[in-house]
């Protein structure tokens, strides 16, 4: 008699048990009665009438993300593969017109991303389509926050994460892109150049200025010595002329034994003949004997002008 009662007893435990559910946390229950929407249950144990009540689905309000691939064409003509990433979530308070409006909320979200993103991007440039894609990205979500807000669904944030031109265009760019770059390098290798020239220059022309400027001094010392040295000599007799004459032969005589001292050298100095020395001393004081009596007839000349007749 005891095992009559066993199967009423599994049942009503099955029953029981199947009374009670959990909810996860961030999660919302739908329960309908008799095919109608009854309530919606929220994270804990939750308690509904077996049999009458069940559970129509689960929607999770965690933030969700949407990758949508769409190709479309920039106003130049080019073919661009664009990655737009859509962040949303289920509106708490609006879970009955998430579950109940929408049966497939990812395609409708698609939908308005395909349509903003090819009413955009045909608009513009291919460069501009890199620099504004911002300013794409917040027309898509505004315009799905004014779509999908009815629908219980709040857009969160919407990026283009990806721009991807076909092959051969990315490869012309790059090629604008180095030859570019190697103009510019170009330009800064020719302001290089012509600094160095021009600095060059600058030490070249000081260079050239201090040597001119030493060997001016050089022979300013050469000269005061060489007036010192014939004043020393007219003391003892010896007039100018044959002062100078006697000083140019005695360097004569000094550069030969300079040369002599470079075993090395390879320099010869002409004339070298040993009477060299007196022709070149009688030469000099020969022709200042001529040069001072030439000096005295221009002198004479323009003192006493021929008379016209």
């Amino acid at each position: 008699m005891n095992f009559i009662f066993i199967p009423f007893i599994v049942l009503g435990l099955v029953v029981l048990i199947s009374s009670f559910f959990i909810v996860k946390q961030q999660t919302a229950a739908i329960i309908e009665r008799f095919g109608k929407f009854q309530s919606i249950r929220h994270s804990g144990l939750q308690l509904k009438i077996p049999i009458v009540d069940r559970i129509a689905g689960r929607l999770s309000l965690k933030i969700q993300q949407l990758d949508v691939i769409i190709e479309t064409k920039t106003l130049d003509d080019v073919f661009v593969r664009l990655k737009v990433s859509v962040q949303y979530k289920v509106i708490r308070d609006k879970v009955y017109e998430a579950f109940y409006k929408l049966d497939y909320p990812h395609d409708q979200i698609t939908s308005y991303v395909f349509d903003v993103v090819r009413a955009e991007v045909p608009k513009m440039k291919l460069d501009d389509v890199f620099v504004k894609k911002d300013d794409i990205a917040l027309a898509v979500k505004a315009e799905l926050n004014d779509a999908m807000m009815e629908y219980g669904y709040d857009i969160i944030k919407t990026l283009v994460t990806d721009i991807d031109p076909d092959a051969q265009v990315k490869e012309a760019m790059n090629r604008i892109n180095a030859a570019d770059r190697e103009k510019t390098a170009a330009q800064f290798e020719g302001d290089a150049q012509r600094i160095l020239i021009v600095e060059k220059a600058k030490a070249e022309a000081e260079s050239k200025r201090l040597q001119g400027q030493g060997i001016a001094d050089q022979r300013r010392e050469i000269a005061r010595g060489l007036e010192e040295s014939v004043e020393v000599l007219n003391r003892v007799g010896i007039n100018s002329q044959e002062a100078s004459a006697l000083i140019v032969v005695t360097q004569h005589y000094d550069t030969l034994q300079s040369l002599g001292e470079e075993t090395n050298s390879n320099l010869i100095l002409l004339p070298n003949a040993p009477q060299a020395g007196s022709n070149m001393l009688n030469d000099m004081v020969a022709s200042f004997a001529a040069s001072n009596q030439i000096g005295e007839a221009m002198k004479n000349a323009k003192k006493n002008p021929p008379k016209e007749k």
